[in-house]
């Protein structure tokens, strides 16, 4: 089971839909999991970041393997994705992505990551990296299944 919990709701209709498209696309391989959790809407990084970690925990439940999404993370390619996927995923069932807000995760919830994951030392926009994040997961499971579409 593959369970992604973002901070933030999707709000334009495109990424809506896109989202849509690759869980219904995923869902051949994985069952997969969304929980959009509320931004905290706090001007004071540290106030938002507590309130964000407490949210966080309520969906985290110790057994999963957890990686977060975050800059400082690894970077690998979608071939050394699949690779990492596949490897978790015979020794551990669930696997849980966490996509932080806007001042991104509590140091807490990284120290607690058995995996810190990068896409890039770039900056997005969170609702568009889980689209990203969906892309990569369903590239994956191709790529997995020697199925076309990864080039």
């Amino acid at each position: 089971m593959i369970k992604i919990i973002c901070i933030g709701k999707l709000k334009e209709t495109y990424l809506k839909e896109a989202q849509e498209e690759y869980v219904k696309r995923l869902k051949k391989y994985t069952n997969i999991e969304i929980i959009e959790l509320p931004d905290s809407e706090i001007d004071h990084e540290k106030v938002a970041l507590e309130k964000e970690k407490k949210e966080l925990l309520k969906h985290i439940t110790g057994k999963e393997f957890l990686i977060t999404l975050e800059i400082e993370g690894k970077e690998l390619s979608s071939l050394e994705f699949a690779d990492k996927l596949d490897k978790t995923l015979i020794q551990n069932s669930d696997i849980t992505f966490i996509i932080g807000g806007s001042y991104g995760i509590h140091p807490s919830i990284k120290e607690r990551a058995n995996a810190k994951l990068s896409f890039s030392k770039m900056t997005f926009p969170h609702q568009l990296f889980r689209i990203l994040l969906l892309e990569q997961l369903f590239r994956s499971y191709k790529i997995l299944n020697n199925e076309k579409y990864h080039k």
